[in-house]
């Protein structure tokens, strides 16, 4: 694969001199320079969301959660209190 990089002026006069010193291409160097940077570095860790992304679900449970509430609070409402019944303004659903 090729790829380019931009070097800025300061990095590439230093690549083009260790390369004169030491006999090599600065595409040899900045191959063995990435595998070993590589190889020291450790994978950056999971985010939340891809260590549980299997258990998310955009479309997973009830699809009508909040067709009918008002209708739903408002037998909520009247089990729990009898005696204080909506005002008619409320019951609609």
């Amino acid at each position: 694969m090729t790829m380019t990089v931009k070097l800025d002026a300061p990095l590439e006069r230093a690549l083009r001199s260790r390369c004169a010193a030491v006999g090599r291409s600065a595409s040899a160097l900045m191959r063995e320079a990435l595998q070993a940077y590589l190889a020291q570095t450790e994978p950056p860790a999971p985010s939340a969301y891809a260590l549980g992304q299997d258990l998310f679900g955009k479309h997973a449970g009830a699809q009508d959660l909040a067709s009918g509430r008002k209708a739903e609070l408002q037998q909520i409402w009247e089990q729990k209190h009898p005696a204080f019944p909506l005002a008619p303004e409320h019951d609609k659903a």
